[in-house]
């Protein structure tokens, strides 16, 4: 699921003072910026997006498309709006509602995005579940979730943001019946068993971590592959400590970064765990759903 901000990866961002953003709350996050050959790549894309979308105003298809190219350049708000005008002109569209709601969730507007992802659930709910083709491609070029794992998986991580667990429980349960492949099984069931031990359901924990093996075929997911394994001890958490803690600038090390902290706090190590999170919230990848969780956490332990 990292690859939703695989952009990240491609991306030079900087922290500028003079160009800040402004999302729910009263948090401010640096704008983004592009090198000047992702810039004009992502613009294009943008344009040609835009002008698809022109050509028939009514096609949910091109207005998708639309927003996620905007979000892709940083352009939330207009992503957002977007996706608004869609849900008028569709509102029964489950994806309209799955696609704003991820963007109300990068913009921490919380409670907003789990009442989009819940309609989405709701419009989706005894219908075929459906391939969900990538913006941002992996390497191999081939699609690793699909609408109806989505709308769960980010359902889950809103509840999870909001410490409302047992609602992240139920949303994650659902996700993992849609998890058909590695990659979103891997995905899935990292947020889903650190949901569980938050709740002190160490049996339930301890099963659903025994479904995990050193030997699944991976495409993009092998950071939480790689804290899962800590967890069942087949990983060196003070290793991984080590290789992470000059490194905080890419999104698999914010992915690492958050699991590790949160692995150090659930085991009882409350000061190490808060030094490897707000390491994770000196990096750049304020976008990315482990400095979103690194947030959460630590504001939940002040």
């Amino acid at each position: 699921m990292q690859r939703l901000l695989l952009f990240g990866l491609l991306l030079i961002i900087q922290q500028q003072a003079s160009a800040q953003i402004t999302f729910c709350g009263s948090k401010s996050y640096p704008a983004l910026s592009f090198s000047t050959e992702t810039k004009e790549k992502l613009e294009a894309d943008a344009e040609n997006a835009k002008s698809v979308y022109l050509k028939d105003i009514t096609s949910a298809d091109a207005l998708i498309w639309y927003g996620r190219r905007l979000a892709y350049l940083g352009k939330y708000d207009e992503a957002i709006a977007v996706y608004t005008k869609g849900i008028e002109q569709h509102p029964n569209d489950a994806r309209l509602y799955r696609h704003r709601g991820h963007r109300y969730l990068t913009t921490r507007c919380i409670d907003k995005a789990i009442a989009d992802f819940t309609k989405a659930a709701a419009l989706s709910k005894g219908k075929p579940d459906e391939v969900e083709p990538d913006g941002m491609p992996n390497a191999q070029n081939i699609p690793t979730s699909t609408l109806q794992s989505n709308i769960w998986y980010h359902l889950g991580l809103a509840y999870y943001l909001k410490g409302d667990f047992a609602g992240a429980e139920t949303a994650y349960r659902e996700c993992l019946k849609v998890s058909a492949n590695p990659d979103m099984y891997v995905a899935t069931v990292n947020w889903y068993y650190i949901t569980l031990r938050h709740q002190k359901k160490e049996k339930e924990a301890a099963e659903l971590l025994q479904t995990i093996s050193k030997d699944m075929k991976l495409i993009e997911n092998e950071g939480y592959l790689t804290i899962l394994l800590l967890y069942k001890g087949e990983q060196d958490a003070e290793v991984l400590y080590q290789q992470l803690m000059g490194h905080q600038n890419t999104l698999n090390n914010a992915t690492l970064g958050f699991g590790l902290g949160n692995y150090y706090l659930l085991s009882g190590q409350t000061e190490k765990g808060k030094t490897v999170l707000n390491a994770v919230l000196k990096g750049s990848q304020w976008g990315s759903f482990a400095f979103m969780a690194a947030e959460a956490v630590l504001e939940r332990s002040k």
